[in-house]
Formats: structure tokens, sequence, C-alpha cells
């Protein structure tokens, strides 16, 4: 199974300095609120989006 997250909705959750670590993005890399991430099931349940 795969998670879709944007960046609006990690920011929202409070997830999101984690799911830049998962993906290797900066704090100066250009990122849309639209932007999307595909999570796999075991990094969905590391963030706790899925039990």
């Amino acid at each position: 199974m795969k998670v879709i997250i944007t960046q609006e909705e990690a920011v929202e959750k409070g997830i999101w300095p984690e799911v830049m670590n998962m993906f290797g993005v900066d704090d100066e890399d250009e990122v849309w609120p639209a932007e999307e991430f595909i999570l796999t099931e075991e990094q969905a349940r590391k963030l706790k989006l899925i039990p």
C-alpha cells in the first residue's frame, strides 16, 4: 500500500520535519503546498498516519 500526503497536510499534522527528512528536502528547497509525497506503508505507520 502507498499513502500520498501533500506538503500542506504534513504541515497541518505536524509531521513535515519528518517527511522532509525521509525525502531529503532541505529548508532551502522550493516546495509547494499541493506537492505530493508518496509514502510506503512502513513510512506511513512510522508517522502514525495509519494504524
